[in-house]
């Protein structure tokens, strides 16, 4: 799970210690970076952030910071020059920890790579999540060698899209749903990849044994799976799968990653 702002962060930790499988970032998304002046103290709103990561990072359920970027397709939101000014301020937050960052990069390709370049050395590894840019974004995000570029329904729209998807090295990618929203959809590039599917109800009707009509959910993370296998005419899935999960493991659990890649994903495990 990943924070958007301060008090989310606070609930993403209390939903996350109420099950073991779940874990969560805590950081401040791009579009609602204005909370740091509206607070009227933007050092006190940042220092409850550091000692709510540090309680999470304690407690074992924060992993990340974050989600934290920039995004210029809404800047009805927050202005640039905010946004960057307290992008740049969460380096600290995980230089501090020594956390990963779970990054977000939205029609701002020169900028975020340029943040990043003066930031390179305070953070260990990173992801930039949910990724739709050009080959030059993808090429100028492949030159840190810490930096991992995650794929879901959003990056697989357009045939662009999968073109530039075809150029992501297995070893630098990430699959992710962001549920609930990125699906994919009947009208994107990779739908014709897809072969899973399941039984949906709306949620008036909710019934536990199937996915909610026109929301994204977790499981469909196979379907991303499916559609990266398919536009690389990749057979085995299940490979693929444990590449990528490897991948994950790598950057959120590096001190687990035998453990993480191992057993839960086992040879008999059904991905």
């Amino acid at each position: 799970m990943f924070a958007m702002f301060l008090i989310s962060s606070y609930f993403t930790i209390v939903v996350c210690l109420c099950y073991g499988r779940l874990f969560c970032t805590v950081g401040v998304h791009p579009t609602r970076c204005k909370e740091f002046e509206e607070s009227g103290n933007p050092e006190h709103y940042f220092q409850e952030l550091v000692s709510l990561a540090k309680e999470g990072v304690q407690n074992g359920k924060v992993v990340a910071i974050g989600e934290c970027g920039l995004d210029y397709d809404r800047l009805q939101f927050c202005p640039a020059d905010v946004q960057r000014q307290y992008f740049e301020k969460q380096f600290e937050l995980a230089d501090a920890l020594r956390l990963p960052m779970f990054l977000h990069m939205r029609a701002a390709g020169k900028d975020f790579c340029d943040i990043i370049e003066q930031n390179r050395h305070r953070f260990i590894s990173g992801v930039a999540h949910s990724f739709t840019g050009c080959a030059e974004d993808r090429d100028q995000l492949l030159k840190f060698d810490n930096l991992f570029i995650g794929i879901n329904g959003c990056s697989l729209k357009t045939v662009e899209n999968l073109q530039v998807l075809a150029g992501i090295p297995l070893e630098r990618m990430m699959i992710e749903t962001d549920a609930p929203y990125c699906e994919i959809r009947s009208t994107h590039a990779g739908a014709h990849y897809i072969k899973s599917v399941w039984s949906s109800k709306k949620k008036e009707k909710y019934d536990p044994g199937c996915t909610v009509k026109n929301r994204n959910e977790p499981c469909f993370v196979r379907q991303v799976l499916e559609v990266v296998a398919g536009q690389r005419g990749i057979e085995d899935v299940g490979s693929l799968a444990k590449t990528l999960y490897a991948n994950t493991c790598r950057v959120f659990f590096p001190h687990d990653l035998d453990t993480m890649a191992g057993v839960v994903l086992g040879d008999d495990c059904n991905i």
